[in-house]
Parts: C-alpha cells; sequence; structure tokens
C-alpha cells in the first residue's frame, strides 16, 4: 500500500497545479493519471489547438504580406509541417509538466484509480493493482465530448475536437455544430487555411453564453472569413453520403441539407465522473458533474473535485487550476474559497474574443442601472498600424457610483487585453479609476480606457455625432 497525504485522480491542468501546491506546502502528494500527463488541455485541447491557430494566423499575414511592404513569392500552407509544429509544443508544455512535479517531489503513478472507500484508492496499474490511502482525495478526471442524441451524430467518422486536430489532411468542406468556444475556434482555423466552412448554432447567436455584442463581432468575422453561419437553426440528423455527409437542419428559413466532407460535433462536454467507484462512497454525480461547495469539498469529507468534473464553476483550464490549488490549500488548513466574479473566458479565434465579468443583460436583469461603453477598434492607432481594425472594446457598468460590471472584447489580443477588465472586476473599480490610470500610446490597451470614457459619454477619440 502507498500512503500519501493528498492523492490526486488526475493530472490534468487542475491536477497537477493541485500537486504542485501540495507539494509547495509540505505536504506528500501522489498523483494518479492513465493517460498522459497534463490532460486533455495539454495534449488533445486548449495548447494543439492554438499551436495551429498560430499556424492559420501566420498563413494569414503570409497571404496579405504585400499590404504591408513584403514581398513572399509564391506561397503555400504545408499541413502536414503545422502538424509537426503543434506536436513540438505539446511535447514541450507536457515535458515541462512532468519536470515540474518530479522537481517538486511529486510522486506519478501511472494507472486508473478507483474508491474503495473515502480515504483509500484501488490503481489499476498496467502491470497490477496497487492500492493508495491518502488523507485527502482530489478528483480531477476532466472532461469528454458530449453525445447528443442526433440519429447519425454516432457515426465513426463524425470528428469531435480531439480528432479534428489529428487530421492527415484538410478538407474540402466541413460543417461545424455549436458556436461556443470550441466550434468558433475551429470554424476560424479551418476557414483561414481554406476550408469551406459551416457553422451551425441552435441558438439566435453565436456563443450564447457570452455578451451579445460578441456573438454579433465574431458573426460578421467570420462571415468575412467565408464562414457560413446559420443560426437560430436545428441539426435533425446526419446522414453518410459517397465523400461526406449530409445534414439535415430546420431553420428560420425551414427545412435544408447541407452538404460537406466532415462533420465536427463541438455541442459541449460531459465530466468524467464514470469508473471511479464514487457509489462505494456514496456520491451521486448530476450530469454537470460532482456538487462541491466554495472550497471544492464534496458531499463526502477528504474528498474534493475541481476542474471540469466539479458541477461549480465554467469549464475552463485556468479555473480549474484555481480550484486545484483552492482544494489543497483548504485541505492543508489554510480556509481557501472560490470566487467566480472576475473568470476571464478567452476564444482563439482570428480575430480573438474575450469576455469578463456580467453581460450586459446579466446586469440588466440583475437590477442594475447600467451604462455602456462601446470603442471601434477603427479609431485606435495600434491597431490601424496593425492592420487589424476589426473589433471593439465594451464596457459594462453601474450608472450610479461607475463600479465596472463587465468587460468583453472582440479583437487582436483580447486574451491579453481581458485581464484589465479582470483586475477591474475582481477589485471592484470604477470607470473612474480606469480612467486615471495612464495607458500607453499607441496601445491596443486604450481601447479599454476609451471605452470607459465612452461609458460616461465622453469618449475623446470618436468624432462628435451632429
Amino acid at each position: 500500500m502507498r500512503q500519501a497525504d493528498i492523492a490526486i485522480i488526475g493530472a490534468g491542468p487542475g491536477g497537477y497545479v493541485a500537486a504542485l501546491r501540495g507539494a509547495q506546502l509540505g505536504a506528500k502528494v501522489l498523483c494518479i493519471e492513465k493517460d498522459r500527463l497534463g490532460g486533455v488541455c495539454l495534449n488533445w485541447g486548449c495548447i494543439p489547438t492554438k499551436a495551429l491557430l498560430r499556424c492559420a494566423e501566420v498563413w494569414r499575414e503570409v497571404e496579405r504580406a504585400s499590404r504591408f511592404g513584403v514581398r513572399v513569392g509564391e506561397a503555400s500552407f504545408d499541413w502536414g509541417a503545422a502538424q509537426s509544429h503543434k506536436e513540438r509544443v505539446v511535447a514541450q508544455m507536457t515535458g515541462g509538466v512532468e519536470k515540474l512535479l518530479v522537481r517538486a517531489g511529486v510522486e506519478v503513478l501511472r494507472g486508473e484509480a478507483r474508491f474503495l472507500r473515502a480515504n483509500a484508492l484501488e490503481v489499476r496499474l498496467p502491470d497490477g493493482r496497487e492500492t493508495v490511502s491518502a488523507e485527502t482525495v482530489i478528483i480531477a478526471t476532466g472532461s469528454r465530448p458530449l453525445q447528443v442524441p442526433i440519429p447519425g451524430l454516432e457515426d465513426p467518422g463524425i470528428l469531435d475536437s480531439t480528432s479534428a486536430l489529428a487530421l492527415e489532411a484538410l478538407p474540402q468542406s466541413l460543417c461545424i455544430i455549436g458556436s461556443g468556444a470550441i466550434g468558433t475556434e475551429f470554424a476560424s482555423l479551418f476557414a483561414t487555411l481554406g476550408v469551406r466552412v459551416t457553422l451551425i448554432e441552435m441558438m439566435p447567436r453565436l456563443v450564447p453564453q457570452m455578451d451579445a455584442s460578441i456573438g454579433e463581432g465574431l458573426a460578421w468575422s467570420l462571415s468575412n472569413q467565408g464562414v457560413e453561419v446559420r443560426t437560430s437553426t436545428r441539426v435533425t440528423r446526419v446522414e453518410r453520403i459517397a465523400g461526406g455527409y449530409l445534414v439535415y437542419v430546420e431553420g428560420p428559413s425551414g427545412e435544408a441539407r447541407l452538404e460537406a466532407e466532415k462533420v465536427l460535433s463541438a455541442i459541449g462536454r460531459a465530466p468524467n465522473v464514470e469508473n471511479l467507484g464514487l457509489e462505494a462512497i456514496g456520491l451521486r454525480p448530476t450530469r454537470q458533474g460532482i456538487r462541491v461547495d466554495d472550497a471544492m469539498r464534496t458531499a463526502v469529507p477528504g474528498v474534493y473535485a475541481i476542474g471540469d468534473v466539479a458541477a461549480e464553476g465554467p469549464m475552463l483550464a485556468h479555473v480549474a487550476m484555481h480550484q486545484g490549488a483552492v482544494a489543497v490549500e483548504h485541505a492543508l488548513g489554510l480556509g481557501s474559497q472560490m470566487d467566480y466574479r472576475a473568470v476571464p473566458s478567452c476564444i482563439y479565434s482570428l480575430p480573438e474574443a474575450a469576455s469578463v465579468g456580467l453581460t450586459e443583460e446579466q446586469a440588466r436583469s440583475a437590477g442594475y442601472e447600467v451604462r455602456v461603453g462601446v470603442f471601434a477598434l477603427a479609431n485606435n492607432g495600434k491597431a490601424a498600424a496593425m492592420g487589424e481594425t476589426d473589433g471593439f472594446v465594451k464596457v459594462v457598468a453601474e450608472a450610479k457610483y461607475g463600479a465596472i460590471l463587465g468587460v468583453h472584447i472582440v479583437g487582436p489580443h483580447a486574451s491579453d487585453l481581458i485581464m484589465e477588465g479582470a483586475l477591474a472586476v475582481g477589485l471592484e473599480a470604477t470607470w473612474k479609476e480606469l480612467e486615471r490610470t495612464m495607458h500607453p500610446h499607441p496601445a491596443l490597451s486604450e481601447a479599454v480606457a476609451e471605452a470607459v470614457l465612452a461609458a460616461q459619454g465622453r469618449a475623446l477619440h470618436v468624432p462628435k455625432q451632429n
């Protein structure tokens, strides 16, 4: 029997960060992983997707290089070389995680864990079984692509986010079902590389969980990239045909059939709660995952759940990391708790989109008197110099005291710019405090300052309306 202070099931972003934080605090930590260190995010999700998106971004720059006085001659895109770049990045990141765990003194056990009791696990190894005893167990088993009951979507040739990253060749056409972050990023990636893309969303706008302005902005941008965007459209069935698939849909114009070489299901993700022996300790997960409190404790003393497998909090890698640190700190007596008020959400499409805090609709529904400021990047000097003027910054503020309630961005480096919004929301900053914060010139961040001024009706770099 192996013994530890903390045993962690899963070494994705939440699990390995929890392990590192536990070791940092002096605990004896054992991490159990049945597949690759880094989990979905590093191996088949966040990191490889961004690596390929960077390849697409460079290709886009080459295509329009003449605008900047650069003559490149005849150019071509090599999908195989892009895949090699992706694999190098993944290897670097996962190798880095392994080195971090080893240097921190975390013991890594390669196998599949199952609860015997709240403080005991049976681990099935490649060459046998082992029992692990720990005062604290943290479940960090992540999630997988959601299976939905659409006839034909169970066909083995239907892509999910993992298999889409491993395509041996670019398809001529691609139909993507679902316009969350995954669907939108893949639409942008493949459209930039010349694939004919159709993006289908059942709700009235893209990325329906984000501010309406972001959905509208991304729809406009993707349409300009050649993506056929179909909102308020429901897929009723998928049928394999010679050379591809027929996708049957119902939308505002009635029923239709769309033909595509490949179909990607990007409807959502489901928590990995199966085969953990949760019934042995009395845990009954919901469709959303394992219920936890703000310290990530489950209903069973000594057992915590973090990341995508936890029912609380959005399914984001950075949320899982914070949850992992909170769970370990709480288990070791530090009393840490989660605060979800300022969680940034990012979409790494071209251009990017990012959001933090309340949407305009949420703020109004919560009873706030709202002031909104929007500043278009077309009026920003750095964006103009970059040739990246598609997008905007939108600030949602409370009218009486000017408290920043939410910030929403579409444009280049939105995932970086959103941090000013995250700090503002998290620290309960007001528009006066942001206004008095000096922003560098020329810089994209000036758009945040101008949006704050616009919320007060006095943006400086917007032509006065007659």
